[in-house]
């Protein structure tokens, strides 16, 4: 079996478009598969995938990372890394999606894949795949692997994470407001008295009680964006960039700030866009950050957030 390698070579000569674009049960490229098949672009952590499906995983993939585990029901060693896989993808809790893929009922993915035997995993990052590994490992080594995977679909701009719905979750009576813990309303209060270096620093310390505290990084990322333009002059600041060019990093990242503010973040995006195209090294890694920090802020589900990850992946690569 291949070791699995931390300095991967992500992306391979594969040419995944036939399958992501496959109608659905004769409907339209998106639409949900087989009744009791999960689609590839369900918030499970955990999902089966069909030719079919497919495309969901692909379009899933450019919000979040997606590992594509190509196995047989004939193979024991397939069993026993499904297993592993399913056990780390509920514990890393939503920062990427397992994609189980039957090769045997489903050749024209093992094809794409160029799959020669399985067990095989993939990473899909923005729509493209990054050839992992064959075989099994133990469960340490799997763990490096995943977090190589994590770090370069950071370098991608692919940083959603999944956010399932419980099972029986459905449309009922709303369950009692909840308090918010205190440093939460701590960073509120100060927001409400407009002292934003107060709130910036309830949500730090929370974040350092609980790194995985996804609603206090939002609401950092949000009250230093706030802080960042405060005390601007907006219209001043827009002038300056547009005036200046795409390699001005400074210039124009306190513009696409005041865009962010303004909820213009098509336009902040596209600005950014330019900025990591024009420039290299620190600069563009500047850029970079800054732009999935603004993703963050628009949330996944902003029409605009989509094509500038996919953009950003083919800029990068």
């Amino acid at each position: 079996m291949s070791q699995p390698t931390p300095g991967m070579n992500l992306y391979g000569a594969v040419d995944l478009s036939a399958l992501a674009q496959r109608p659905q049960n004769g409907g339209q490229p998106g639409q949900a598969g087989q009744t009791g098949q999960s689609a590839g672009g369900s918030d499970e952590l955990v999902v089966s995938v069909t030719e079919a499906t497919f495309g969901d995983v692909v379009q899933r993939s450019t919000q979040v990372p997606v590992l594509v585990n190509l196995t047989s029901s004939r193979s024991d060693a397939s069993a026993q890394l499904t297993a592993v896989l399913e056990k780390l993808t509920r514990e890393y809790a939503g920062k990427f999606q397992l994609a189980n893929v039957d090769a045997d009922t489903n050749p024209q993915i093992a094809q794409a894949f160029q799959v020669q035997a399985v067990p095989t995993v993939v990473a899909l990052l923005g729509g493209r795949p990054a050839p992992l590994f064959q075989g099994t490992y133990p469960e340490d080594q799997l763990r490096q692997v995943l977090d190589e995977v994590l770090k370069l679909a950071q370098q991608a701009g692919v940083t959603g994470t999944l956010q399932p719905a419980e099972d029986g979750d459905e449309e009922t009576a709303e369950p009692p407001e909840q308090p918010l813990p205190p440093l939460h309303a701590e960073a509120v209060a100060a927001i409400e008295r407009g002292d934003l270096a107060a709130a910036e620093d309830a949500y730090t310390r929370a974040l350092k009680e609980n790194p995985g505290d996804s609603e206090a990084h939002a609401a950092l990322l949000q009250v230093q964006l706030l802080r960042r333009v405060d005390s601007s002059d907006q219209a001043r600041v827009l002038a300056a960039a547009e005036s200046a060019a795409p390699g001005d990093v400074d210039a124009q990242l306190a513009a696409a700030d005041v865009e962010a503010t303004m909820n213009r973040f098509g336009d902040a995006f596209r600005r950014l866009l330019a900025v990591v195209r024009a420039t290299g090294g620190d600069e563009r890694e500047q850029a970079r950050a800054r732009l999935v920090e603004l993703f963050e802020i628009a949330g996944p589900s902003h029409p605009d957030v989509g094509p500038a990850r996919r953009e950003l992946a083919s800029a990068l690569y």
